[in-house]
């Protein structure tokens, strides 16, 4: 029987979790794929950690590169984190050595995934990364075999579970911004420190992976970016009264011969699917011929969804299947045309609290007009108590550019109160 020589770097909560799976359900993976996944190393920063696992001590590396110069290791899972640093250098250092890779490292493959897919190539070892992108949901295979024979023109949804808990408990529970974090937190559904999620990093280096298998193109950095931080629980209970949910979603779609990436809240009807999809669930939504309208949903995050993701990119290996990491040759793979958001149009919703003043509606429907941004509805609400009025506008389809600009000259006038706010509205 053959075997399959794996070093795994890293080990947090996902690489012991993966130690473990691995040992525990050696002999089904070997039955499955006619190989024998063995763990012979393991390396991590600090030896003393507490584990709920059990590590022979001939299994440990002191120096965690030694795994890339071992002539019996095959495989390295790169476990560490980070698009810098050892992460960087093990990966790099382990495909030039011919070993195959596997990571979950979203941010590395991001930044450097083009330059490690040639390196890959080059020495015909694969490297894997299905646990990058939304954890246990399988959408890396899924572009890069199952829809193999579409083309597709779309691919967007909600790819971070801190966010989605964050706005549906926000939502559900009538809870604000700060509360809701702090609670995420203390349920691990996010980490102490979670920017990343939070500001919308974490989406964009997802969908700038899915964007490359999507169009068959280089890795492209040209990605309009928001995140969630500014999101009041005024603004969701005004998209609940106005028929909409507020979710944090990731586009990339093409559209004559350009492609657009995009992060950003987004308003989606009620009754829409992504609309249902509460907690830290994923969703991933693609369009495409012939295949047509196709989502796959399920855990984005945790030890367990990205094992499977991980023990799935393994099992391929243990098959002995040889691919190339972006489903084309560096050779067929494009340089296309990546474009900014500013001449694409949308509907948006916008939040200004003013002065309760006469006059102030009328100056603010004006700079509207004078942008070139039509209203389709107006709801004002006057706060006696406060002397304040909140007014909420949904517009007809603009150019983002006008938006923009219609925000930000409405924003310095003495009338307004607080920070304005503009939501896009997905209404295609």
């Amino acid at each position: 029987m053959r075997k399959l020589n794996i070093a795994i770097i890293g080990l947090g909560n996902i690489g012991s979790y993966l130690y473990k799976y691995l040992n525990d359900n050696k002999k089904i993976l070997t039955e499955k794929n006619n190989c024998s996944p063995v763990v012979k190393y393991v390396s991590a920063r600090n030896k003393k950690r507490k584990r709920n696992i059990k590590i022979k001590k001939n299994q440990w590396l002191k120096n965690y590169l030694a795994a890339t110069t071992i002539k019996e290791v095959d495989l390295i899972v790169e476990l560490i984190g980070g698009a810098e640093g050892p992460a960087k250098k093990l990966v790099f250092t382990a495909l030039k050595n011919k070993k195959h890779v596997v990571t979950a490292n979203k941010a590395l493959i991001a930044k450097y995934g083009d330059q490690l897919s040639k390196i890959a190539e080059k020495n015909k070892v694969n490297l894997e990364f299905e646990a990058s992108v939304c954890g246990g949901v399988p959408i890396i295979r899924t572009l890069k075999e199952s829809l193999i024979a579409n083309k597709i023109s779309k691919i967007y949804g909600i790819f971070n579970g801190t966010s989605n808990y964050i706005l549906s408990t926000m939502d559900k529970q009538k809870k604000n911004f700060k509360d809701v974090l702090d609670n995420a937190k203390k349920l691990g559904y996010a980490e102490s420190n979670p920017s990343s999620d939070l500001n919308g990093d974490d989406v964009s280096s997802k969908l700038k992976i899915l964007s490359s298998l999507c169009f068959n193109s280089f890795l492209n950095n040209n990605i309009y970016v928001e995140g969630i931080k500014e999101i009041e629980r005024t603004d969701i209970d005004n998209a609940n009264r106005l028929g909409y949910k507020i979710k944090l979603l990731g586009f990339a779609e093409q559209i004559n011969n350009k492609i657009y990436q995009r992060v950003h809240p987004t308003l989606i009807e009620k009754d829409s699917y992504v609309a249902s999809i509460d907690g830290v669930l994923n969703a991933v939504i693609i369009d495409g011929k012939p295949v047509g309208h196709s989502t796959i949903q399920g855990e984005g995050a945790g030890p367990a969804a990205t094992t499977s993701a991980l023990v799935s990119d393994i099992s391929s290996i243990l098959r002995g299947n040889i691919k190339f990491p972006f489903s084309l040759s560096s050779r067929e793979r494009k340089n296309l045309r990546f474009e900014n958001i500013s001449e694409r149009f949308f509907s948006a919703y916008l939040r200004f609290e003013v002065i309760d003043k006469s006059g102030i509606l009328s100056n603010i429907t004006n700079i509207f007009s004078k942008n070139k941004v039509s209203i389709k509805r107006l709801v004002q609400t006057p706060d006696k108590s406060k002397k304040s009025s909140s007014i909420i506008i949904i517009t007809h389809k603009a150019k983002d550019k006008f938006l923009k600009k219609t925000l930000m000259e409405v924003a310095k006038k003495k009338y307004i109160k607080g920070k304005p706010k503009l939501i896009r509205i997905d209404d295609n």
